[in-house]
């Protein structure tokens, strides 16, 4: 088990252990510790979203890496995706992300790539938390080997021209009008930017951070505002990205949502069509609706199903030779392009294929109806819900009530203290009665 990593990083609430500037600063000084490698000056980019306590992650990170003896080069606020792709661009050693993406304010957390742009695998993450627990004061930089850090200029640019070169060289967004909310996040100057340089007639939301308003009744948690918005200005489509800006929800021009799932068929089903797709199929979670599976198998295309994770997800692409893969919640891997999810490339794809297809999105977006589906979060205090056994027992039964025709997936969440409990099937009333059941168990048990 590890100590700090969840499935996405380190995450925590702010000030409170882990997410403390000391386990910062430790942590740094242990990631440095693990990538520095060869006799050449290593070096580690940062990068960060809005939130207030970024401005004490960040300088207790930027000691533990200068502390080993590693440069640092700091991005600012700038999306998870742009961090992963400037890691590879400046060819660091290594890249950081200070965010908790879709959460509060008062979450905060520490996501790294590797200088391939890939996230840490479990191994690596287990080898920062053994040097975190130990005494790294022995290995620490003698005073002339002390790391430097400076603002990279120009980096927003960088990924606003990385994102607009993935349409192709021909392609205009002229004639869309699109209302783009940011989330008050880490993309709410690169995303309206490169939206508006591709010819799109751009409306912008959740572009004044303060600290405190990230994913605050907007982004793509909370796509109320979105839809409203949409309607009043009469937009074609509706972009939601979240706070770190590597998900994104579609929202068409009836206010209609467009989860993750369906916009995993889109791109597939029109990469498909020009030749692009490889691994022929799709790679998603557990939790991706049974009615993508099948919309995929009509189209004699496969899905096959990892556990919750983007990076599990992106392991499994890169293993078996996919270049189209996601999750539900938004998160959509085009690995021709990315190395982890991007929203605002994702939602280009789709905007490429509305104006090929000369439709509206809510005719593009919709490929198919989903299977009914129903989550229930259940919180818990501490130990091990999911190993009690009225929990195990009400899980075998529902399992049995569902049979063949749905599923049942429970899973403690890697990020908070919930046990998660999700079903589908053709029975909405049978679901629905499942997951209430299970749900019911668990908070009685956990209490």
């Amino acid at each position: 088990m590890r100590k700090f990593f969840g499935t996405d990083g380190i995450r925590g609430q702010a000030n409170f252990y882990p997410m403390t500037a000391e386990i910062a600063l430790k942590v740094g000084m242990a990631a440095g510790l693990v990538f520095k490698n060869g006799g050449h000056r290593h070096r580690v980019v940062i990068g960060k979203d809005t939130r207030l306590s970024g401005y004490m992650l960040e300088p207790a990170l930027v000691a533990g890496f200068t502390s080993v003896g590693m440069d640092v080069f700091l991005l600012g606020p700038m999306p998870t995706p742009a961090v992963a792709m400037l890691t590879r661009s400046l060819r660091t050693d290594l890249g950081v992300m200070i965010s908790a993406s879709h959460n509060p304010y008062q979450d905060n957390g520490i996501k790294f790539f590797g200088p391939d742009g890939f996230k840490l695998s479990d191994e690596i993450e287990k080898s920062i938390e053994k040097l975190v627990e130990g005494d790294m004061t022995p290995k620490l930089a003698n005073p002339r080997e002390l790391g430097r850090a400076r603002r990279i200029d120009g980096a927003q640019q960088r990924y606003i021209e990385f994102a607009k070169r993935t349409l192709p060289r021909e392609m205009s967004l002229e004639g869309l009008r699109v209302v783009v909310d940011c989330a008050n996040g880490a993309a709410y100057k690169v995303a309206p930017e490169a939206l508006w340089e591709l010819g799109a007639d751009v409306i912008s939301m959740g572009v004044t951070p303060d600290g405190f308003n990230i994913n605050k009744e907007c982004g793509s948690t909370s796509t109320d505002a979105l839809s409203r918005k949409v309607h009043e200005v009469r937009a074609d489509i509706g972009i939601a990205l979240d706070g770190d800006a590597d998900r994104v929800i579609i929202v068409d021009e009836n206010g209609a949502i467009v989860d993750g799932d369906q916009l995993m068929a889109v791109v597939a089903q029109y990469w498909q069509s020009t030749g692009r797709l490889s691994g022929d199929g799709v790679v998603a979670t557990v939790m991706s609706n049974l009615g993508l599976e099948r919309y995929l198998d009509g189209l004699g295309l496969g899905l096959a199903r990892t556990k919750v994770g983007d990076r599990y997800v992106v392991e499994h692409m890169r293993a078996n030779g996919y270049n189209v893969g996601g999750e539900q919640s938004g998160h959509i891997v085009l690995s021709d392009f990315a190395t982890t999810g991007d929203g605002l490339i994702a939602a280009l794809q789709v905007m490429a294929c509305v104006k090929d297809q000369n439709r509206p999105v809510s005719e593009v977006c919709r490929r198919f109806e989903p299977v009914p589906q129903i989550l229930k979060n259940v919180r818990y205090k501490g130990g091990a819900p999911l190993e009690l056994e009225p929990v195990k027992t009400a899980i075998e039964d529902g399992e049995a009530r569902l049979g063949k025709s749905g599923r049942l997936v429970i899973r403690a969440s890697g990020t908070e203290p919930l046990i998660r409990v999700m079903a589908e099937g053709d029975d909405a009333e049978l679901v629905n009665q499942v997951v209430n059941d299970i749900a019911g168990v668990v908070a009685t048990a956990a209490a």
